[in-house]
């Protein structure tokens, strides 16, 4: 049997589906990317990594932090992170990924149930897969779904904790999690709340803390701040309880036995959290591009978030490859987005507004998409 046949035939089926991914080159103004804030390419940030190295922070670790990879950049960075927050703890990830597998698969025991928005992502399920507590699903942003789970697990027998995951705002629709109702839900089902603030971390809140800024430092409330969006960096901050930092450095199998990231990293995050409080106007300047694209590009079709993040739903997935494709040619880089990372029947374009383009670049976009769509 030849080499990766199986893997091959995969393939050519992916082809004939249209669906086989292939990586391409940045180009045009950018309607794709997370940098929300513009940080990614920043000064400060440049001058931050500079002078990291300049005082002899390492770009690499050298291994896992239980071994010699622990930086003080690492204990810094989380120190800064728990106080901006307001936690207890935090604990320092490579990628958001790393930080929701590690999660997910580490905290819930045997006999928990993780119940989760049916819309989280892709790494949530990787670690419920890994992990040991039975998971369900409840519908998209629906806490009457969330407790009629708990309630027939619990009927069923079910004595262990239960852990609600959701995101606070959510990558592909750009709406938010009704997180008032999902926090009074686990105080009365004595419930952990594990929210992802990937998308909202930088953009919402005070200081850029995030939608579930109210939240942080109650004992049974666990966030993930991405480091890779708004902050222009990477990595991924778990932030909570003290015990929730001891246990996964304990019992966390992707903590434990992956090299630390970078300090240099560490090093540079720390600025950016700092960017986050000193340049408010960065989100100012966001949140006026947000209004503006609702008003422009609703007409098209675009679904009005009020986020930085407005889906253009259409249906059929040659269509839509179609269009980005248009958009792209035009200079605009706006991505398609199919099943399976959306559901079948939701093809999309997915517009993501960045300080990387301008007012300009919308009213552009929105003539592009009457041209595109017609």
């Amino acid at each position: 049997m030849p080499m990766f046949d199986a893997q091959l035939r995969d393939l050519s089926r992916l082809g004939e589906q249209s669906r086989q991914r292939r990586l391409i080159a940045r180009s045009g103004r950018d309607f794709s990317s997370n940098d929300y804030l513009g940080l990614a390419g920043s000064a400060r940030l440049g001058t931050a990594a500079c002078e990291a190295i300049a005082r002899g922070v390492p770009l690499g670790s050298g291994g896992s932090r239980l071994l010699r990879g622990n930086h003080a950049e690492h204990e810094a960075l989380e120190e800064e992170a728990a106080s901006l927050f307001g936690c207890e703890s935090a604990l320092f990830f490579s990628s958001g990924y790393a930080a929701n597998a590690a999660l997910l698969s580490t905290l819930p025991q045997r006999g928990d149930l993780v119940v989760h928005d049916a819309l989280i992502y892709a790494s949530a399920h990787e670690g419920m897969k890994l992990g040991r507590a039975d998971h369900r699903a409840a519908a998209h942003n629906d806490p009457d779904g969330v407790s009629d789970a708990i309630v027939a697990w619990r009927a069923a027998g079910g004595t262990g904790r239960v852990w609600i995951a959701v995101e606070s705002l959510y990558s592909m629709d750009g709406d938010t999690a009704p997180l008032p109702e999902l926090a009074e839900l686990a105080a009365r089902h004595d419930a952990f709340l594990l929210i992802d603030e990937a998308h909202a971390t930088g953009v919402f809140g005070p200081d850029g803390r995030g939608l579930a800024a109210n939240y942080d430092g109650a004992e049974n409330v666990i966030t993930l701040r991405t480091c890779g969006k708004a902050l222009g960096c990477e990595g991924a901050l778990l932030c909570g309880p003290q015990a929730m930092r001891d246990f996964l450095i304990n019992r966390g199998r992707a903590f434990i036995f992956s090299t630390a990231p970078s300090p240099l990293m560490a090093a540079v995050v720390r600025e950016a959290l700092r960017i986050l409080v000193d340049e408010p106007e960065r989100r100012t300047r966001l949140h006026e591009l947000m209004a503006l694209a609702d008003q422009q590009l609703a007409p098209h079709g675009a679904v009005a978030t009020g986020s930085q993040i407005l889906p253009l739903i259409l249906g059929d997935e040659a269509r839509t490859m179609r269009a980005a494709l248009y958009l792209q040619n035009a200079g605009l880089d706006v991505r398609g987005i199919r099943p399976p990372t959306v559901p079948a029947g939701t093809s999309r374009l997915r517009v993501s507004l960045t300080l990387n383009a301008g007012r300009q670049d919308i009213a552009a976009l929105a003539d592009a998409l009457g041209e595109a769509l017609a």
